[in-house]
């Protein structure tokens, strides 16, 4: 009688949703955490976007839509590849979905059998090797460590494509760790996949405009044309636009990809929001001016935390040049014991240290597939980081 489906078997629960829900249950029984473990803007969605919403509310755009996306935001979505990535899509290669994991279920699920390989570099953001466990393939870890910038090389992607590799995904600016690919290293990666056909690239780009690097944001269908015909571009409104709750997501690729999971939503979600997908539109082809003071602000958090937690005993915190994350390295403070003589053994015996003594949510490296080490989201207040990473730092000075 209470017997689940072996898919649901293959998988785990998310971890960073999992702290979120432990955060909002201590908060709620008046304890005095700090939450940075969920990764969600604190700035609201623009004015400007919520009007639009509102106006198709008022309009009576109430109603079932088409299953991917009305033809207006799937306009949108081209208008922004052309924009800002020179990626040209027409309205068949568009897929609009509820939020960025949706895109990325429906992409793995509707493409993927049992004996198929996906190649996911390692830290990765934690629902990646659980949907292609879903969809019965088997993932295929590269590790990129501290020590490579949290990157992976061209000679470690081209070790690990076989004959049963489907698909190689790419995350950049990454979650967890802020790591991004430059356009020189997504060519190499580029010239190796060129050299194995049979591979699909899936490009994970929801923090492209949360970017600090020196040179612009590039995605892989961008610097390797020749692989336009493989790839899909993945991105969303969640970030950018601090749209977490709206839910679009959306991805330009083979017309072929797009009509698959066109299908396999049309029996599970149908169409994403209408409301949201007007919110959508407006937030894509309207003012864009907003994301460079956003950028800054985020810039300024991420200088002070990587400062902080680098001073504090036993963490090795990389300059991460995206996203709003940072992930610490951890192999310092492995080892040690706490006042209370508990012996830290791994990462997540740390963030458990770090939630109990110093009242801090983080997520250990474990659950993005690389530790030791801990994700940190920096996308609240300045106020709030400093008191954070001042707890960390005499949390970690505390261990023997």
């Amino acid at each position: 009688m209470t017997r689940t489906s072996a898919a649901l078997g293959r998988i785990q629960p998310s971890a960073t949703l999992a702290m979120s829900a432990r955060v909002n249950a201590l908060k709620a029984a008046g304890v005095d955490v700090i939450g940075l473990s969920a990764g969600e803007p604190d700035f609201d969605t623009p004015d400007f976007i919520k009007d639009a919403a509102i106006a198709a509310i008022r309009s009576g755009q109430t109603k079932y839509t088409d299953v991917d996306g009305t033809p207006a935001v799937k306009d949108a979505v081209a208008l922004k590849f052309k924009r800002d990535n020179g990626l040209a899509y027409d309205r068949s290669q568009i897929s609009v979905n509820a939020g960025g994991k949706h895109t990325l279920f429906n992409a793995l699920v509707a493409t993927v059998d049992v004996g198929d390989e996906v190649i996911i570099p390692a830290p990765y953001w934690v629902s990646y090797p659980d949907i292609v466990n879903y969809a019965g393939g088997t993932p295929v870890i590269i590790e990129g460590p501290a020590a490579q910038g949290y990157k992976i090389t061209a000679a470690q992607l081209d070790a690990a494509i076989t004959p049963k590799t489907r698909w190689v995904m790419l995350n950049s600016p990454s979650n967890p760790s802020g790591a991004a690919y430059s356009a020189d290293e997504l060519k190499a990666l580029g010239e190796v996949l060129l050299r194995h056909p049979h591979v699909l690239v899936m490009t994970d780009d929801m923090y492209e405009h949360v970017w600090y690097a020196a040179t612009p944001f590039a995605t892989i269908a961008q610097v390797c044309p020749d692989l336009y015909d493989r790839t899909l571009t993945v991105n969303g409104c969640s970030k950018a636009f601090s749209m977490t709750g709206w839910r679009i997501g959306f991805a330009g690729g083979p017309a072929w990809i797009i009509k698959a999971m066109s299908k396999l939503q049309s029996q599970s979600t149908s169409n994403p929001c209408s409301i949201s997908q007007a919110a959508a539109t407006a937030a894509l082809t309207g003012d864009q001016d907003f994301l460079e003071e956003r950028n800054a602000a985020f810039r300024r958090r991420r200088d002070m935390v990587v400062a902080m937690l680098n001073d504090a005993p036993g963490l090795n915190c990389p300059v991460p040049e995206g996203a709003f994350y940072v992930y610490p390295d951890a192999s310092g403070v492995i080892g040690k014991t706490t006042p209370k003589g508990v012996r830290i053994a791994t990462d997540e015996d740390l963030i458990a240290y770090f939630l109990d003594e110093a009242k801090v949510a983080a997520v250990h490296g474990g659950a993005f597939g690389l530790s030791p080490a801990f994700r940190i989201s920096y996308a609240t207040s300045e106020e709030v980081l400093k008191k954070a990473c001042t707890r960390i730092q005499e949390a970690c000075a505390a261990l023997r």
